[in-house]
């Protein structure tokens, strides 16, 4: 399942909303993503900006100015739903606060996404529990102990393992190759043993790779029309053409999986008739010949009988003659 994240995205435009709507669905993916909060349930005023935000937006300013340009109104969330609805692909948007949560679960969400920022907010985790809603939940800037809390909140609070998806997840943007420590996927899943998934900040579709290789079956990226508009998280998202090369890198990673039983696959048991050999005679053999590695060879094509069985061949006697290069029969 392939989450495009808008996020904080549409900075506030109706039009920009739905144009990255369309991107989602033109490259893919299953949902598309947005956040719901208002910024003086958020953040205090008194809070910074992340590094990254400095970096990304050129400016410091406070995080409550920040998010306050970049809000859902009411409206815009339904506008947004109905849009989705009309695409045929589903919408989804995180809440940071209780009251947030209730209007989303109240406006249809089929499941609730819990940010990394929230793992660690044990009243919220209580709430997103009652809701009686299949989680996903991100991981960024936890330790495993953390996440144990968190679930074991969610767990306590009736949401069953068969409904929780845990996203690993790297919290810089855009998150560089040696912080993303990939092998947590694989860790996550040992531990939990529920659904696992990658929330993606990292540049380029290799990390997708190996998350689906690990075991993922949930990823999420971030979608932006250009990187270079202003906003906290455009820096750290694909614009379409990217995405879409993301989303068959995804795609194409999971097909090649399949179901890890070691077996050959219909072309490789054409192959193997081409590629592997018969025990064949190596010269004319006559009637009550005894074989022996004197009179026997192997040699392609693999239809005949298996060089496997050598020992069980050799020192029996031929029933009939052989010529050269014809497959041995006993």
């Amino acid at each position: 399942m392939i989450i495009a994240e808008v996020g904080v995205n549409h900075n506030g435009d109706f039009d920009l909303g739905r144009k990255l709507i369309d991107v989602a669905v033109e490259c893919g993916a299953d949902i598309v993503k947005f956040q719901t909060f208002v910024a003086n349930r958020l953040a205090t005023k008194h809070a910074p900006q992340a590094s990254y935000q400095k970096q990304n937006l050129g400016a410091e300013q406070s995080q409550i100015d920040m998010l306050a340009k970049l809000e859902l109104t009411q409206e815009m969330h339904v506008v947004l739903l109905e849009y989705c609805r009309s695409k045929n692909i589903e919408f989804l948007s995180t809440a940071f606060d209780a009251v947030s949560l209730d209007y989303l679960v109240d406006l249809g969400i089929k499941r609730i996404k819990v940010p990394s920022g929230e793992l660690t907010n044990l009243p919220y985790l209580e709430d997103v529990a009652s809701k009686g809603l299949p989680v996903i939940l991100s991981t960024g800037m936890a330790d495993l102990d953390e996440v144990r809390d968190g679930v074991a909140i969610l767990i306590a609070g009736g949401v069953a393992l068969s409904d929780l998806t845990i996203l690993h997840c790297t919290s810089n943007y855009p998150a560089q190759p040696g912080e993303l420590n990939m092998l947590a996927v694989r860790t996550l899943y040992e531990e939990f043993g529920c659904d696992i998934g990658y929330s993606d900040h990292s540049s380029g579709c290799e990390a997708a790779m190996l998350a689906v290789a690990l075991g993922a079956t949930v990823l999420e990226k971030h979608i932006t029309l250009n990187q270079t508009m202003s906003g906290p998280d455009h820096l750290a998202s694909m614009e379409p053409d990217e995405f879409k090369n993301y989303v068959k890198t995804a795609r194409m990673a999971a097909s090649a999986l399949g179901d890890g039983i070691k077996k050959p696959s219909k072309a490789e048991a054409e192959t193997a008739l081409t590629v592997r050999k018969s025990i064949v005679a190596l010269r004319p053999i006559s009637i009550g010949e005894i074989f022996s590695t004197e009179n026997l060879t192997t040699k392609r094509p693999g239809a005949g009988i298996s060089p496997m069985r050598w020992h069980d061949v050799i020192g029996k006697r031929a029933t009939r003659n052989f010529a050269a290069d014809e497959m041995i029969e006993v």
